[in-house]
């Protein structure tokens, strides 16, 4: 099997200008319609009601996939679906299960000591369960028939 640069360098030994200015034109063509895509989201907007509402209108009105949604919006496409499906956010209610999530999460993630509290219950977690031994068998009430019984 031949590379494209062998296949372009046979074209130019035997001549053949036009399949290489035809060859040219299709790598324009794919380079204009390749674009870079933006990259992931690194800290997401904040779900509101507003954006929630949003969600559900691009859903309604096109025919737009929900990761196509999501990007379009700076979401994760999980919350998109949350939206959709479960019409999640669509109140601005503090005690809703989304919001007191929320808010855990990002208590957690501002305050150090809860989260070194939180990685040395883990690494404890690991090492126990490591440690632990299977459990002796639970001693039974019932009789045990053995083949020299029979």
């Amino acid at each position: 099997m031949t590379t494209l640069k062998e296949f372009e360098d046979a074209l130019r030994e035997q001549g053949m200008h036009m399949a290489l200015a035809i060859l040219q034109k299709l790598r324009d063509r794919d380079r204009t319609k390749r674009s870079v895509a933006p990259a992931r989201r690194i800290a997401g907007r904040k779900m509101t009601p507003e954006l929630a509402k949003r969600i559900l209108e691009l859903h309604a009105t096109t025919e737009m996939t929900q990761q196509e949604i999501a990007f379009q919006l700076g979401v994760n496409q999980g919350r998109v679906n949350e939206v959709i499906k479960r019409g999640k956010w669509l109140d601005d209610n503090p005690a809703a299960p989304e919001a007191i999530a929320r808010d855990k999460a990002k208590a957690r993630m501002t305050n150090p000591t809860v989260r070194k509290r939180a990685e040395s219950r883990e690494i404890r977690a690991v090492a126990s369960s490591s440690d632990k031994k299977r459990p002796a068998p639970k001693a039974s009430n019932q009789a045990q028939l053995l083949l020299g019984d029979l």
